[in-house]
C-alpha cells in the first residue's frame, strides 16, 4: 500500500495514480490531503505537490491534474535517462519531470481533443502526434517510466513488494472481407467479372472462375492456416468480424450469408471473437448496436470486445458509444499510418473521458504493429517488415509489456501483393513468443 498525499485530490489524479500503481504494478494506493497525517505516517508514501516536506518521496506536481477541461497545453521537452519527457520540475523532485501528469496527458489522448488536421478517413494521424514529432512513437515510454518509478520507490522503501509485470503476446485478426470471390452474391460477382474484363485482368478472371467452380481455394480463405498456427504455438488469438450492411467503406460478406455465419460459429469455438464496428457505425450508436447484436446472435455469446473498422476513433464519442453498449475491451488504439504506441504504452489501460472528467470501465488494449501499415504506408518488403516488427517486439519485451499485433485473413494468402507475407506472420509469432 502506498500512502499518497496531494493538496487536492481530483478525478484526474486518482485515475492516473491508480493506473500506474494498481493497474500496472498491482500496488494499492490510499489518498490524503492531510499534511500532518502524511508527515507522521511511517507508511510507504509519496508527496505529490509543490511543497517538499522532507518526508517520504517528493514528486513535484504540474498543474494539469488539477485542471478541468481542455486547454492548449504547452509542452517543453527534456530528457530523463536519455528518454524524452515533458512537464519538467525542480531539482528536489524524485524525477526531473512530472511523471503522473505526463502519463495522464499521453494515456488520456489529450492531444486528440485539441484541434488537429484529420486524414481522408477523418482520423487522427500518427504524424499529428507529439510522439511522432518528438521521435518516440516506437518507444513504450510510459512503460519505461513505470519501471523507473517503481525502482525509485523500491530503493527508498526496500519493503515494497516485488512487482514485475510479465511480458505477454496477443495475436489479433480482422475479418474485413471473409472471401475474395465466394459468397458475394450475384450482383457483386457480375460486378467483379466486369471489373476484371475492363482492367484486362485475365489472371483474376481465371482465378474467380476456378474458385466458384470449386477447382481452387478462395485466396482469402486462410482460416485453416490461422487455426493451425494458433494451435501449434498455443496462441491467445482474437478475431474481429465486420458485420455491416454493404457500404462504400464496409464491403464484407453479407451478415446474413449462411456460409459466413457458419465460419464465425466455427471460429468462435476455438478462439475469442469481437465486433469490428463498421465505418458508418462510428458516429451512430444504433448501427453499432445492430452489428453487435448480429455477432451475439451468431455466436450465442456475449460480445464484449471490439476494434473499429479503419481504426477510426473520434474521442470521446467512439468510446462513449462502446461504453453505452457494454463493450469491455477495445483494441483500436494504434495508427494506420505508422507502427508504434499511440498512447505511449504497450499495456492495457482504462479510458478516461476528458469531456466528463471520469474514468470509464472500458479497457483499452493498444496494438503496435499492423501488416497493412508495413506494406502500404511504410512500403516495406517482407524482410524489412519482419526486421521492424522484431525491433518493436524487443522494445516491448524490455519493459515486460504486452505485444499486440494486427493482421487480416487476406494478407496471409501469399498471393499477389502479399506474396512472402505469410512467412512474416509466422516468423513474427515465433519471435513474439
Amino acid at each position: 500500500m502506498i500512502f499518497f498525499y496531494s493538496h487536492k485530490i481530483t478525478p484526474r489524479l486518482t485515475y492516473i495514480v491508480k493506473q500506474l500503481f494498481y493497474e500496472f504494478l498491482n500496488i494499492k494506493v490510499s489518498f490524503t490531503t492531510n499534511k500532518e497525517e502524511f508527515i507522521e505516517s511511517d507508511k510507504i508514501k509519496i508527496n505529490y505537490s509543490n511543497a517538499n516536506f522532507n518526508s517520504g518521496l517528493f514528486f513535484q506536481s504540474n498543474s494539469l491534474l488539477f485542471e478541468n477541461g481542455i486547454s492548449d497545453v504547452s509542452l517543453i521537452f527534456s530528457t530523463y535517462k536519455n528518454k524524452p519527457c515533458f512537464f519538467s520540475v525542480g531539482e528536489s523532485s524524485s524525477m526531473n519531470f512530472d511523471v503522473f501528469a505526463a502519463s495522464f496527458y499521453l494515456l488520456s489522448r489529450y492531444e486528440e481533443y485539441l484541434p488537429h488536421k484529420r486524414d481522408i478517413y477523418e482520423r487522427f494521424s500518427a504524424t499529428e502526434s507529439i510522439a511522432y514529432k518528438k521521435d518516440f512513437l516506437q518507444e513504450p515510454l510510459i512503460d519505461f517510466w513505470i519501471i523507473e518509478l517503481y525502482n525509485i520507490l523500491k530503493k527508498k522503501y526496500p519493503e515494497l513488494p516485488n512487482r514485475e509485470r510479465k511480458y505477454s503476446f496477443i495475436n489479433t485478426i480482422d475479418i474485413d472481407n471473409a472471401y475474395a470471390y465466394l459468397n458475394k452474391g450475384l450482383i457483386r460477382t457480375i460486378g467483379g467479372y466486369s471489373k476484371s474484363l475492363l482492367e484486362l485482368d485475365f489472371k483474376g478472371l481465371k482465378q474467380r472462375s476456378n474458385v466458384l467452380l470449386s477447382k481452387e481455394k478462395d485466396p482469402y480463405d486462410t482460416y485453416d492456416f490461422l487455426k493451425e498456427i494458433q494451435q501449434r504455438y498455443n496462441l491467445n488469438t482474437i478475431y474481429f468480424f465486420l458485420l455491416a450492411d454493404y457500404g462504400f467503406n464496409d464491403k464484407n460478406i453479407s451478415p446474413f450469408n449462411k456460409n459466413f455465419k457458419n465460419l464465425i460459429k466455427d471460429i468462435s469455438d476455438y478462439a475469442d471473437t469481437g465486433i469490428h464496428p463498421s465505418f458508418n457505425s462510428n458516429d451512430i450508436i444504433d448501427i453499432l448496436e445492430i452489428e453487435k447484436n448480429r455477432l451475439e446472435d451468431i455466436t450465442k455469446q456475449e460480445t464484449n470486445k471490439s476494434r473499429q473498422h479503419f481504426l477510426k476513433i473520434n474521442l470521446p464519442k467512439t468510446y462513449q458509444n462502446l461504453v453505452e453498449l457494454d463493450i469491455k475491451e477495445d483494441y483500436s488504439m494504434g495508427y494506420a499510418d505508422q507502427i508504434g504506441f499511440r498512447a505511449s504504452s504497450s499495456n492495457p489501460f482504462y479510458f478516461y473521458n476528458l469531456d466528463t472528467e471520469t474514468q470509464t470501465q472500458l479497457k483499452i488494449i493498444p496494438f503496435c504493429v499492423m501488416e497493412a501499415t508495413l506494406k502500404y504506408y511504410l512500403k516495406l518488403t517482407p524482410i524489412q517488415a519482419l526486421d521492424q516488427t522484431k525491433s518493436i517486439i524487443e522494445k516491448v519485451k524490455n519493459v515486460n509489456g504486452s505485444f499486440v499485433s494486427l493482421w487480416h485473413n487476406e494478407t496471409l494468402s501469399n498471393q499477389g501483393v502479399w506474396t512472402g507475407w505469410k512467412m512474416v506472420y509466422e516468423s513474427m509469432i515465433k519471435h513474439a513468443i
